[in-house]
């Protein structure tokens, strides 16, 4: 292996650890060195690294059949469709290979939906301050924070911002060429904001009264990790198009974009399509992770664990009143507001065997396989104490 590990990539990473293996919710790096997992690959491993019926039916479907393309059916693609779309509500689903090719999907449904209406619409999207959406063009466009948008401009045209959970700032920005709203049903990147339940349901009546998509970003939030299989659940709403990925996948590059009927049915062949999309092997991914999921109550598991960790936290708030401004989030994706750079108190944290995340620049985040015990909490917790006792 080269001494210098940057010399063949492009530098669009800060990378230091080369990890080898996973076991349960442990990383081990090639020196041997043990870390415990509170990031789950950016949410994405929710079974963690050791489920053996999964690995096995990954397995098996590479003896059948890794790829074909999307001009023909296959047995995991039917059976992964209906899993989806049993379990979020929607009538149909297009596969991808990523949530921000998923992102792209939805954008296209909303406009096409639009342009049958009327083929003079602009095509105006309302996203929101502070979003992430992806970084392809389109899903930038929509992503509300302006260092990642402004090297890349002029990006796709009509998107305006409005401010999370400030029901009256959307209302503002509606035309009669609004064809969307889109929004992450918890912010991420934004620094783990749960939508609350007055704006998620303003914007269900608004995009009602206006005949326009309600877009929920549910690439990271999804999937069982606020203890219903999607976060929208909470709230009693249905949004009209849904996008997916990250544990859809449990680590088998996989995305989707699902939608009611009346939205889903304005596509034709020709509109949209993809080469590696929901193949054999993704959808076969899939298949296991909802099989998984019903058969080990990975959504019970996920409330118990979670409220569990979040009192937890919260002894740090009141023990570390000075580093930690706030604890909040839903299920297992939680942050950490602090008052000093969340990079320094994950770096301290790599150097105990503790894998976090960041959300912006003052939150730590932390989204750990859906699997996680108490004692991994507990483990969690401790050296979190000792980092924020070093740093109070």
């Amino acid at each position: 292996m080269t001494k210098n590990l940057d010399q063949y990539f492009i530098h669009t990473y800060n990378r230091s650890v080369v990890f080898e293996k996973g076991e349960d919710v442990y990383l081990y790096d090639n020196k041997g060195k043990k870390y415990l997992d509170m990031g789950a690959g950016i949410a994405v491993s929710a079974l963690g690294y050791s489920n053996e019926e999964f690995k096995q039916g990954i397995k098996e479907q590479i003896d059948k059949l890794i790829h074909i393309s999307n001009l023909y059916y296959t047995k995991p693609i039917l059976s992964a469709a209906e899993y989806l779309a049993k379990a979020s509500g929607m009538d149909r689903v297009f596969f991808t290979n990523s949530g921000t090719e998923a992102i792209e999907g939805a954008l296209k449904l909303a406009r096409k939906y639009a342009y049958l209406k009327d083929n003079s619409s602009k095509g105006e999207i309302i996203a929101m301050e502070h979003s992430f959406h992806g970084r392809s063009m389109g899903a930038l466009s929509v992503t509300g924070t302006k260092h990642y948008r402004e090297a890349f401009e002029p990006l796709i045209g009509g998107v305006s911002f409005a401010k999370y959970n400030d029901l009256e700032s959307v209302e503002k920005l509606i035309t009669k060429d609004t064809c969307a709203i889109i929004l992450e049903t918890v912010q991420g990147e934004g620094g783990i904001y749960p939508a609350s339940e007055e704006f998620i349901k303003g914007i269900r009546k608004l995009c009602d009264e206006n005949d326009i998509a309600m877009i929920l970003d549910e690439i990271q939030c999804g999937m069982g990790r606020t203890g219903t299989m999607f976060a929208y659940e909470h709230y009693g709403i249905l949004p009209d198009i849904i996008t997916s990925a990250k544990a859809l996948g449990n680590g088998v590059p996989v995305g989707a974009f699902a939608a009611v009927e009346k939205f889903a049915k304005t596509m034709c062949p020709g509109d949209h399509g993809t080469t590696y999309g929901g193949n054999p092997l993704a959808a076969a991914a899939v298949c296991k992770v909802f099989e998984i999921y019903k058969k080990e109550g990975i959504l019970d598991h996920v409330r118990e664990m979670s409220s569990y960790f979040f009192e937890k936290l919260k002894t740090l708030l009141e023990k570390y009143p000075s580093v930690v401004k706030e604890v909040r989030g839903k299920g297992l994706l939680l942050g950490l507001e602090v008052s000093c750079p969340n990079g320094e108190i994950v770096q301290k944290a790599m150097e105990k065997g503790l894998v976090l995340l960041t959300a912006g620049s003052n939150v730590v985040r932390m989204a750990p396989p859906l699997v996680i015990k108490k004692e991994h909490l507990d483990e969690c917790c401790h050296i979190l104490d000792e980092i924020l006792s070093e740093m109070s």
